[in-house]
């Protein structure tokens, strides 16, 4: 059974950073965040390829946000989201995301299988 895990979040002030951590229990594939806060539809926030060469950023986080992943050759599927210039904006639950065949990178939610159970973000004005 395929498991994602994502873990980092918490509570921050408005101008600080938090890393957030994703393993996905599969081959390096396509992963991507996605953040939901309360009242509001999901939304995507970044993406990453397979092998680390092609990333995506909602407008909303560019140059503040960066997705990052571990060595795709050691067999995991570790991925990270760097967060800085935190704003009250970006609080809520960040989840992570893994395709169950590989795909380009995309911000469509609905090309993701599987999901982590999500970490909550709260940045504090």
């Amino acid at each position: 059974q395929v498991q994602v895990v994502e873990s980092g979040g918490g509570l921050v002030q408005t101008g600080g950073s938090l890393r957030l951590s994703c393993e996905a229990s599969l081959r390096p594939t396509t992963i991507a965040w996605f953040r939901q806060s309360a009242g509001k539809e999901r939304e995507f926030v970044a993406v990453i390829s397979w092998g680390g060469s092609t990333t995506e950023y909602a407008d909303s986080v560019k140059g503040r946000f960066t997705i990052s992943r571990d060595d795709p050759n050691n067999a995991k599927n570790v991925v990270f989201l760097q967060m800085n210039s935190l704003k009250p904006e970006d609080t809520a639950v960040y989840y992570c995301a893994a395709p169950n065949v590989r795909i380009m990178p995309s911000r469509d939610a609905q090309l993701y299988d599987y999901w982590g159970q999500g970490t909550q973000v709260t940045v504090s004005s």
